[in-house]
């Protein structure tokens, strides 16, 4: 069954993609009962190499609303086969296995949409469907062209761990996690003066403090530490160690010790 809360989440989303959608980073199909897996291919490499060099984190491919009306008209695209081998077969044919973040299923009334969300191309290294890297100029698919390929390659590393997550903030963080980072901080500190200014900093203050909030919004590493499992989902793309509250003390050890080693203040 969708969740109530994350179905809401994902049509604010749809609608502000019909809004304001950008040509070469969102793409709507009818697909109303199946699409050819080459064209999903293809359009996974576009539009991940667009948002890529757009400084977006993702991009979207959406199924279920008419590509010049913009209307949604709902479709059965994975009604009978599913949704999920549709990663696995993607990441079979691109660059270094990269597939969806996420494949939704939305409702809107009786209409049924699916939105792939598509990660932006790794740092340095162009997404590639079929051994070709595919690019988009307006609505129009085709190859990548050599200067945006170029500008792709040319891209340093980025530190992962300090780039925001859009639309977040910290009530999607674990309360219970934040007040053991909190404890840990001054046990760590162990000065009475820094621990008298952390008690009368709140939640946000001291996040910001310690760098896992900037400019109200979360940190990928405070999403990962500190992080509600229910908005997991806005993440760009899935971590592949998810450090979650327990009780035990090894856990607020090892959280703070990797609080420490990424944000020296």
């Amino acid at each position: 069954m969708t969740n109530p809360n994350k179905n809401t989440d994902l049509l604010q989303t749809l609608h502000g993609l019909i809004r304001n959608w950008e040509h070469e980073v969102v793409e709507f199909k009818e697909a109303s009962k199946d699409y050819e897996q080459d064209k999903i291919g293809r359009y996974f490499s576009a539009i991940s190499n667009e948002a890529n060099l757009k400084g977006l984190q993702y991009g979207w491919l959406v199924f279920g609303v008419h590509d010049v009306t913009r209307k949604i008209i709902g479709s059965d695209y994975g009604v009978k086969y599913g949704l999920e081998k549709i990663k696995n077969e993607i990441a079979n044919n691109t660059t270094d296995r990269i597939t969806f973040t996420d494949v939704f299923e939305v409702l809107d009334g009786d209409n049924r949409i699916i939105m792939f969300k598509i990660p932006a191309a790794v740092t340095s290294t162009p997404t590639s469907w079929k051994g070709h890297c595919y690019g988009r100029e307006g609505e129009s698919l085709g190859a990548l062209s050599t200067e945006e390929y170029e500008r792709i390659r040319g891209q340093a590393r980025r530190d992962w761990s300090k780039q925001v997550i859009e639309k977040s903030s910290i009530e999607h963080l674990d309360k219970d996690a934040v007040q053991k980072a909190r404890e840990n901080y001054k046990t760590k500190q162990n000065r009475e003066h820094i621990n008298a200014e952390i008690d009368n900093m709140s939640d946000e203050e001291f996040l910001t403090k310690i760098k896992l909030i900037v400019n109200g919004k979360l940190t990928n590493a405070a999403m990962v530490l500190l992080g509600n499992p229910d908005y997991d989902y806005l993440m760009d793309t899935t971590a592949r160690v998810m450090w979650r509250l327990t009780a035990q003390t090894a856990w607020l050890r090892t959280t703070w010790n990797l609080i420490s080693h990424l944000f020296q203040s």
